[in-house]
């Protein structure tokens, strides 16, 4: 019976955490997109979470984002939350996504349940591309050409005045080929200083599988590893990412069920910054 009590007691204690992080973030969470105007300029960033080491969203009138993915539903199943609490503060928010999916001959349909999804969490279609290239095919054992990848990405960064990129690290979340790729890709965009000057670019945290898997629990986790950019979604905010990746039908089977009520990164994503060096070299 004690240890049962005890169990118990320690269970609330956890949850009251959880609520009081959560309660924390929302106090330092921009309460309107005017505040990040007012605070924002060219030479000066917007601190979104001045506690942490806080990135630079480096705008003269707005926030310009871009999402840049490897597969339809890589946008709900890693980075929902960033895109719902951007999108809530009415940044301008545009998805890059390099392949149809077509790995089992599907790409038609997953590009229509991508635009769906988006629809969902507030990209509309006209800021959504996909890349349907034979030579950047959808397959976990392939790792995309940087000399094909980076001038895409940087053409899309340039086209629609970017300031602010995020996309996976190194460890591409679940050590996807293709989304490793894309880290290099823009790894090395930074490396090189092809980016404009203004141009942030964010990395996703890859985790242990471990907390990967402990949903909203993981996060006291994540609130106490320092990060450059930090999002955490409510109970109303995570049903419209749910309902986002329910609308990639074909994808749905039941460890994707699963991974929708346990995966952390339905419900939290934590960034870091990737370096920007100054040094101009060509592509070859």
């Amino acid at each position: 019976m004690f240890v049962l009590l005890s169990v118990t007691l320690c269970f609330i204690c956890y949850l009251l955490c959880l609520k009081l992080i959560y309660n924390r973030f929302n106090r330092l969470w921009p309460s309107s997109w005017n505040n990040i105007l007012r605070s924002s300029s060219r030479a000066k960033g917007v601190n979104l979470l001045p506690i942490r080491d806080p990135i630079a969203l480096t705008c003269e009138n707005d926030a310009r984002v871009l999402f840049v993915t490897a597969h339809p539903d890589d946008e709900c199943m890693f980075f929902a939350p960033a895109i719902i609490k951007l999108t809530e503060l009415n940044a301008t928010v545009y998805l890059l996504c390099l392949s149809s999916g077509n790995y089992y001959n599907q790409g038609a349909q997953r590009k229509e349940e991508l635009f769906s999804s988006c629809a969902v969490l507030g990209i509309p279609a006209h800021r959504v591309t996909i890349i349907d290239n034979k030579e950047l095919q959808d397959d976990p054992k392939t790792e995309w050409s940087i000399s094909l990848t980076a001038p895409l990405i940087l053409k899309h960064i340039t086209t629609y005045s970017i300031n602010l990129v995020l996309t996976f690290d190194e460890g591409g979340v679940s050590g996807h080929a293709n989304h490793i790729a894309i880290y290099k890709s823009l790894s090395h965009l930074a490396f090189v200083g092809r980016l404009p000057e203004d141009c942030q670019v964010l990395s996703l945290h890859t985790i242990s599988i471990l907390r990967k898997y402990l949903s909203i629990f993981e996060l006291p986790i994540s609130w106490l590893i320092p990060s450059s950019f930090f999002c955490i979604l409510g109970p109303n905010e995570y049903k419209k990412a749910k309902e986002a990746m329910l609308h990639h039908r074909s994808q749905l089977l039941w460890f994707r069920h699963v991974y929708i009520l346990l995966s952390r990164y339905m419900y939290v994503n934590t960034f870091r910054a990737v370096p920007m060096e100054k040094k101009k070299v060509r592509f070859y």
